[in-house]
């Protein structure tokens, strides 16, 4: 459930430290933004900031940028990375459909947490994991594609996974039920918290997709 509108946000937003207005500016050049060649990963749907924030305080040699489209959550991890000093993250108010209108070509990975199932099939399109969505991640992918996802709704799962084997990946790891597996690397978001305490399982899946070559073979 989102949160309800918070008072002020916008301008909220606006002054975070680590908030990037108007992004399309900088497509192409995120090493410039990060001012390192680090490798970049974005959390698509951040919520809150729970996840990308503990990512890049734990891995400060790697980039996260977080995205999402709904001022009521992001104005609480633009308030939350406020109070720290973190030179690898970068928050962006975006919706996911125009995520290749601000990164090509960059991207090492994609993390999709409890994205929205968007259960009815007549809205199947909406799924971050669609084909339509894939397709605009092969435009961001710096060369292999990695996706990483977490969810509780198994028939999004499963959809996940179909669609993402039809569309050339490899399943690299697969668990329903995370918390039945080492969980020692595992960085929790806020949905999580709460599933995990009400005894929800948790399907995760690593998934990974080399790019086409275009060389032709040679003959002998």
């Amino acid at each position: 459930m989102r949160l309800k509108h918070v008072k002020g946000a916008n301008e909220i937003i606006e002054k975070g430290k680590y908030y990037v207005e108007d992004a399309t500016n900088y497509i192409g050049k995120w090493k410039e933004v990060f001012q390192n060649d680090n490798p970049i990963y974005i959390e698509i749907g951040m919520g809150k900031g729970d996840f990308i924030i503990e990512n890049a305080l734990r891995y400060p040699n790697i980039n996260f940028i977080g995205i999402e489209k709904f001022d009521s959550v992001l104005v609480r991890a633009i308030q939350k990375s406020n109070e720290l000093e973190i030179d690898n993250l970068k928050l962006v108010r975006l919706d996911a459909n125009y995520i290749d209108t601000i990164f090509s070509k960059e991207i090492s990975l994609i993390y999709l947490n409890f994205s929205d199932p968007w259960p009815k099939e007549r809205h199947a399109k909406r799924r971050l994991t669609s084909p339509i969505f894939l397709e605009k991640y092969d435009k961001i992918f710096k060369s292999n594609a990695e996706i990483i996802m977490k969810t509780d709704n198994n028939p999004l799962f499963e959809y996940s996974k179909e669609s993402l084997e039809n569309f050339g990946y490899q399943i690299k790891s697969i668990t329903r039920d995370l918390y039945q597996e080492d969980i020692s690397q595992n960085i929790k978001t806020e949905y999580e918290k709460k599933f995990v305490k009400l005894g929800v399982k948790i399907n995760r899946l690593e998934a990974i997709k080399q790019p086409k070559s275009n060389k032709k073979s040679k003959k002998h």
